[in-house]
């Protein structure tokens, strides 16, 4: 069972899909969420908009990315009804995308990672779609948007991509602690969101598409994160960087420090641009990913395709 809170205007118009907790230790979309609902009450005129707080109760009881079976729900979609813990709530929370006309999942990057915010979606097939999602991408007023390879399978927003719903995904924080300024942002981006399609009555407030630092990358897997950068040995990662750092070419990313040994590897960036991803849980493997860095060095548009 998920549980979710639907919230009903007095006048027709779009359905609008928010899910947090995909992810069992990504706590500020939950808070996020939560907070919205009472937000929302009365405030909705035109259409519908259903949100929940956390997807994943598995994966939040056991404070994890994955839950009890071990599954990862973002790559199990659209689940099975009959499998395994993860793959019913995968199917269910499927279940609920294919009702919806818009869809927003809130991420964070989990005890593992922090992400500079960003506004993500798929390089819908579709041009209908895919304006719709970099329409919404840019109502969340973050300062990275971000369009990926549409091809990978698994996600929730896969699922939504199959459906032809225009879908984004948001990433912003991660680590330990709680950060109430991701709180805050995902609430402004979800509340922008819905002026920007006429839902509450009140004037978008969206800020100009030069302001933000914008990538289209349609290169196979260009939004896996869990590929990008990664360490050269085991070991203890020393960060040499921070999100939102713009970096050059063969600028030190970090090191990697072997406390048995005393070996060092140092890990050096390849390409220049914006440090966006950093790997936050010191303790790492070789092939565990270190971090991501955008190309891009100043804000606007850039697209990169396959060669």
């Amino acid at each position: 069972m998920i549980e979710y809170k639907r919230i009903i205007g007095t006048l027709p118009g779009p359905h609008v899909l928010l899910s947090a907790g995909v992810h069992g230790d990504e706590y500020e979309p939950m808070l996020s969420a939560r907070e919205l609902i009472g937000v929302l009450e009365g405030k909705v005129v035109s259409g519908s908009v259903t949100i929940v707080p956390v997807v994943n109760a598995s994966a939040y009881a056991l404070a994890c990315r994955c839950g009890e079976d071990g599954l990862d729900l973002a790559r199990i979609c659209p689940g099975n009804p009959a499998g395994s813990v993860s793959e019913q709530t995968a199917d269910r929370i499927s279940a609920l995308i294919r009702e919806a006309d818009y869809y927003v999942d809130m991420h964070t990057g989990g005890l593992a990672y922090d992400i500079y915010p960003l506004a993500g979606y798929m390089l819908h097939p579709s041009p209908e779609v895919l304006e719709k999602q970099r329409e919404m991408a840019l109502a969340y007023n973050l300062p990275i948007v971000w369009g990926t390879d549409h091809r990978p399978n698994g996600r929730t927003l896969s699922v939504a991509r199959d459906a032809n719903i225009p879908a984004i995904y948001l990433e912003y924080g991660g680590g330990t602690g709680l950060r109430e300024p991701v709180v805050t942002a995902y609430q402004d981006g979800f509340l922008n969101l819905l002026r920007h399609l006429k839902m509450i009555d009140e004037p978008a407030q969206t800020s100009p598409a030069t302001e933000r630092y914008w990538v289209e990358d349609d290169r196979p897997d260009s939004g896996y994160l869990q590929a990008k950068m990664p360490s050269p040995a085991d070991g203890i990662f020393i960060t040499a960087v921070k999100p939102g750092d713009f970096i050059r070419a063969g600028q030190r990313w970090g090191q990697i420090v072997d406390p048995v040994s005393g070996d060092t590897t140092d890990v050096l960036s390849e390409i220049a641009g914006l440090a966006f991803l950093l790997r936050t849980t010191v303790n790492v493997k070789k092939g565990d990913a270190l971090g991501g860095v955008l190309p891009i060095g100043k804000p606007g548009k850039i697209m990169i395709h396959e060669k």
